[in-house]
């Protein structure tokens, strides 16, 4: 696949756009590079070029998303609880603001429209979307661990904190029996998430097997 210039980027924009709009009307295996290249004004040749075939496409509209569900920028790391809930509220926050945004929610619901018929939609998803939520957590959690604040597994105290933070929320939302949260109720959630996690490891011990959450769906 042929890197995209600086004066490629419009055009590839238009196709990411066409694509995602395509998919999730028609359905990823129901669409066609043909269709989604006529959506962008541009030849199949020319979308090959900028972006690939259309799993490349599905991963690259998936790939521009996950990429804010990254640590913001600056975050200091967690040298005492304070800064470590202070941590855990503004990453929290973070993650529930991208991935309630309805188009996130757009590409779930594809996921499982899908998983028979191109069960790639969700391997994608998981692979390029949830792991960098994952990742996220998980990083803040060995900085922690580092600073001899919280002991245990890194990755197992990453699906404790998202277990907390996303509750049923995820379900709700693609059943739609509830609206997507506003900022202050976002705001509020994280605040609840942090401080019921570093209540279940007080002083850095490990929570017991009968106190650590079941996970819930989520990114």
């Amino acid at each position: 696949m042929s890197a995209a210039k600086p004066g490629d980027a419009p055009a590839r924009q238009r196709i990411l756009h066409a694509a995602f709009s395509a998919f999730t009307e028609a359905g990823y295996s129901q669409t066609s590079t043909l269709e989604i290249a006529k959506r962008a004004r541009v030849s199949k040749r020319e979308l090959y070029a900028l972006v690939g075939n259309k799993q490349e496409l599905l991963a690259a509209c998936i790939r521009e998303r996950a990429q804010r569900l990254q640590a913001p920028a600056g975050l200091p790391e967690p040298h005492d609880r304070q800064s470590l809930e202070h941590a855990l509220v503004t990453l929290g926050t973070r993650l529930l603001s991208e991935t309630t945004h309805p188009t996130v929610i757009a590409v779930y619901r594809l996921a499982i429209a899908e998983a028979v018929r191109a069960p790639e939609v969700a391997h994608a998803l998981d692979s390029l979307g949830r792991q960098s939520g994952r990742a996220a957590v998980t990083a803040i959690m060995v900085k922690a661990q580092e600073r001899g604040l919280l002991s245990g597994t890194a990755s197992q105290l990453a699906e404790q904190f998202a277990a907390l933070l996303w509750g049923d929320l995820m379900i709700s939302l693609l059943l739609r029996t509830v609206d997507p949260p506003d900022s202050s109720g976002i705001a509020r959630q994280a605040r609840g998430a942090a401080a019921a996690f570093l209540r279940l490891h007080p002083d850095g011990t490990p929570a017991s097997a009968a106190e650590t959450p079941f996970p819930r769906a989520g990114a």
